[in-house]
């Protein structure tokens, strides 16, 4: 796999047609893995000497907010500088000079920027209900399991075995077990079909790591935040809110808010953050475990604006439907007010409703003429993106937060509360993990002290 993927680097140096496996925008595990062994296994079954380098649909510079695959990349010794990024090759200039044929890998929709690559698709690989009116017209080869890495380790396995290697191997099968969260019934991500070939890929590779700790230490990374940035830290799952003209930006920051707030030169920090991306306000929720594995949740608001921020915080604080149960906390400067949050189960998702009804509010007490819809953003790096969205209300924006975001891009693969499988696959967030382990430490903790009643 890494001498594959340092011959693809030379190949963009080449004037020549090429066959990009090209990933989904938000490029999480399972789209690079699946992108990377998908190119691996074209390029070494192919005939014709045609040249099929993988792509990760994102800025190089965006790699570090991605904790899990900077950890699984060195894991299995395969150096960053190797992997071509979305700003190191231009896709449309090579679609304009006739040289691009492009092989969407878990996800099956364009964006608007790239609608006119749709005529150089010629393949589908994806793991999620097909939307017709958007897809392709290609090739396209959809089945719903848990990973979209399961069904490339089916496509190689039964195409060509012999080019597996333990590198790709372990690629395929850490990913897997992280998105079928370690194959568990309870849970019900994983299909059959994931369990097939996970126990496959073991009894080729004995060697593999065991699935416990490769899921622990996978897991562990996706929401390390030690070696961030403060602005990486708030950009890593990030998502924004618009309502008449204000921008708000709600960020799930898996740390302790004390630890967060203690961050040098913080406050000149998120007043350049907010002024870079024309944020009036920011809201930071942090989200970790405690010592005693309990779920603790806090709220941070930063926004220069005193009416705004006051507004925002009497709604969260008198919220009822649902209550927060908030108590405030010492706060570092007049401009940010912190807080614990009482009742761990309102996620962020639940939290959006309450901050577009503050906004409301404001804008009402504030005589905001009624100028602009408002919409929900996805992710930071939709919002540009996306912006051609703008004009859904809040209702249907709402439908597009971390556990039913729209297509493309994937969000990263996390838990929901359910396993609608007749209605396909969940689509999944950072912060829904927190909060299905959330529940079940807190049914846990429930279940104990009924017993020891």
């Amino acid at each position: 796999m890494e001498d594959y993927l340092q011959g693809c680097r030379a190949a963009l140096q080449e004037s020549r047609p090429l066959h990009v496996v090209l990933g989904n925008e938000a490029c999480d595990l399972d789209s690079m893995v699946s992108a990377l062994t998908l190119a691996f296994y074209l390029a070494k079954t192919n005939e014709a000497e045609e040249v099929f380098v993988p792509v990760l649909n994102i800025k190089r510079s965006e790699l570090p907010l991605r904790g899990d695959i900077v950890f699984f990349l060195q894991k299995v010794h395969i150096p960053e500088s190797i992997l071509i990024f979305r700003d190191e090759i231009d896709l449309h200039a090579l679609h304009q000079a006739g040289q691009l044929t492009l092989i969407l890998v878990d996800h099956h929709i364009l964006p608007k920027s790239d609608a006119a690559l749709e005529e150089a698709v010629a393949e589908v690989l994806d793991h999620r209900p097909i939307e017709q009116k958007h897809c392709p017209p290609c090739h396209v080869s959809v089945e719903l399991v848990g990973s979209c890495a399961t069904l490339v380790t089916e496509r190689i396995l039964q195409g060509a075995p012999e080019i597996l290697d333990r590198q790709t191997a372990a690629l395929l099968h850490g990913t897997i077990v992280l998105d079928c969260v370690n194959m568990d019934l309870k849970i019900g991500k994983a299909t059959p079909k994931d369990s097939k070939y996970v126990e496959k890929l073991e009894a080729l590779f004995p060697d593999l790591p065991k699935r416990n700790d490769i899921f622990d230490s996978l897991q562990k990374a996706k929401f390390d935040v030690s070696g961030l940035t403060t602005e990486q830290m708030l950009r890593k799952d990030q998502k924004t809110i618009y309502r008449q003209g204000i921008k708000v930006a709600i960020s799930a920051i898996y740390m302790d808010l004390e630890a967060f707030l203690q961050r040098s030169n913080l406050l000149a920090e998120l007043h350049a953050f907010c002024q870079a991306h024309s944020y009036d306000v920011l809201v930071a929720m942090t989200i970790f475990f405690d010592t005693h594995n309990e779920p603790v949740r806090q709220l941070a608001i930063f926004c220069p604006h005193v009416a705004l921020r006051t507004t925002i915080c009497e709604v969260l604080e008198h919220s009822q439907s649902p209550p927060l149960k908030l108590t405030p906390t010492s706060s570092i400067h007049p401009n940010l007010h912190a807080y614990l949050q009482g009742n761990t189960q309102v996620s962020r998702k639940k939290l959006l409703p309450l901050l577009q009804e503050a906004l409301s509010a404001y804008c009402d007490s504030m005589k905001i003429p009624s100028g602009q819809p408002e919409t929900v953003d996805v992710s930071r790096e939709q919002v540009d993106k996306e912006s051609d969205r703008a004009s859904n209300s809040l209702i249907s924006g709402l439908s597009q937060d971390e556990e039913d975001p729209p297509l493309p891009p994937t969000p990263m693969n996390s838990l929901v509360d359910e396993c609608p499988l007749d209605q396909g696959l969940p689509k999944l967030s950072a912060e829904a993990v927190f909060e299905k382990c959330s529940q079940i430490s807190l049914s846990q903790s429930t279940t104990a002290s009924l017993s020891k009643k």
